[in-house]
């Protein structure tokens, strides 16, 4: 027994049956009332006024006599005709509208019923093959770099610190503040630009501070924001770009300053919208535009410092930051990678 709730095809109308159409219709009662005012006008005409026809004229004054009294008949039962024909058509348009309303009302509640039970394990087992190709990725980088360079720890600087301004304000001994503080460790400033998640990440609060606290890696964290911001205001978000992952060693040869064909793999961004809007901004903001470069630069100077005592997994980990993201896509847009 089908759910009471759900449409069946009966009454969603796919089987049933069309009321037959009337014989005689209001058009042909027209059509009928129209000829019979003519027969009776043309008979007034000849019977009453000029009396009854006589053989004068011969056979062809005869034929054009009973030309001129069907015609106007002949087009009152061809406009009937062609009148009933198009209320017909409309009619098979409406019949046929309705079936295909009710067959994609069948096949909604046919996707509503299964839909519940496909997509969520689709969805699941899509996700589970991402992430076991990233952790895949991961763990093949941690290999090569632990044979390369054996287990590094993450607590040592990431950057090397920056030296101090000749301006800047110093503690009575002449000792810089900021030399009192140690320098970010990798995973903090990994982490930081990445930035955080959500309202309630409190520890990617913390290692954003940390990193604009820290003056080798300030300028990178607020450049990074600030493109990130006007990148939104397009509607283009890190979060949603699929990046082609880009081999340690490719980063390094950026590292070392190869540009063009050798490093084209870092250009790994592909969404054709969020390139366009990038590229017309680009064009047309000077803002956007100073923006870019600055934030550009900044990307390239820190991260060549940071390349120099990094490992392989720690760079395929800071690759899939969204700084880094948006390094990809706008160091595509201005032809960093050509």
């Amino acid at each position: 027994m089908s759910d009471p709730k759900e449409p069946v095809p009966l009454e969603l109308g796919v089987y049933a049956q069309e009321p037959s159409d009337p014989q005689i219709t209001g058009i042909e009662v027209i059509a009928l009332i129209l000829t019979v005012i003519w027969l009776g006008a043309v008979a007034l005409f000849y019977f009453g006024i000029s009396g009854a026809p006589g053989s004068a004229g011969g056979g062809v004054t005869l034929a054009m006599t009973f030309l001129a009294i069907l015609m106007p008949i002949a087009l009152i039962w061809v406009a009937a005709s062609a009148a009933r024909t198009a209320r017909v058509m409309r009619d098979e348009a409406r019949r046929l509208q309705s079936s295909i309303d009710a067959m994609r009302a069948a096949y909604v509640v046919d996707q509503q019923r299964v839909s519940p039970d496909i997509k969520p394990d689709m969805v699941r087992k899509l996700e589970e093959i991402a992430a076991a190709q990233r952790s895949t990725d991961v763990k093949l980088a941690t290999f090569t770099s632990m044979r390369a360079q054996g287990v590094v720890s993450e607590d040592r600087a990431a950057v090397a610190p920056a030296p101090a301004d000749e301006h800047q304000a110093s503690l009575g001994l002449g000792t810089p503040a900021e030399a009192l503080k140690a320098p970010i460790s990798v995973a903090d400033f990994v982490r930081a630009l990445n930035f955080p998640e959500n309202e309630h990440d409190k520890e990617g609060f913390r290692t954003l501070r940390r990193a604009l606290e820290d003056r080798s890696t300030e300028r990178l964290v607020r450049a990074s924001q600030d493109v990130l911001t006007l990148l939104s205001q397009d509607g283009i978000y890190m979060d949603d770009l699929r990046p082609d992952r880009a081999r340690p060693e490719i980063w390094r040869k950026f590292a070392a300053g190869e540009r063009g064909r050798a490093v084209a793999p870092l250009g790994g961004i592909h969404d054709r919208s969020s390139l366009a809007l990038a590229a017309g901004r680009m064009k047309q903001d000077p803002v956007f535009r100073d923006a870019v470069h600055h934030f550009l630069r900044q990307f390239d100077h820190t991260f060549l410092e940071f390349e120099k005592g990094a490992s392989d997994e720690e760079i395929s980990r800071l690759a899939e930051s969204r700084t880094a993201r948006a390094f990809m896509l706008l160091g595509r847009v201005t032809g960093t990678f050509d």
